[in-house]
């Protein structure tokens, strides 16, 4: 949990950082954030369409997506860009 916690501080800090040294930074953090949306979104809709198919109840079968580590990492990422964003903006703000 402390691990978590402290990336999720950590890791958008630092692509603030890098972000300002080089612009080929934020398009790379850009890039991958539009590719992990598509992956995360693409698995989210297989793994509908599969329980849809198969005709299972809904709530059980669809956290086996949580198994798929594509699906975790592209999250895990979408997730650190979303705070990255965030501090972006609040710093422009000032």
């Amino acid at each position: 949990m402390v691990i978590i916690l402290t990336g999720s501080i950590i890791c958008p800090i630092l692509m603030l950082y890098l972000k300002n040294r080089s612009k080929k930074f934020q398009i790379a953090f850009n890039a991958i954030a539009a590719i992990s949306a598509v992956i995360f979104g693409v698995i989210a809709a297989v793994s509908i369409r599969q329980v849809l198919i198969d005709d299972t109840v809904f709530m059980t079968a669809i956290h086996s997506v949580f198994l798929n580590p594509f699906f975790l990492i592209t999250g895990a990422y979408i997730g650190l860009f979303t705070i990255y964003r965030l501090l972006i903006l609040t710093l422009d703000e000032r």
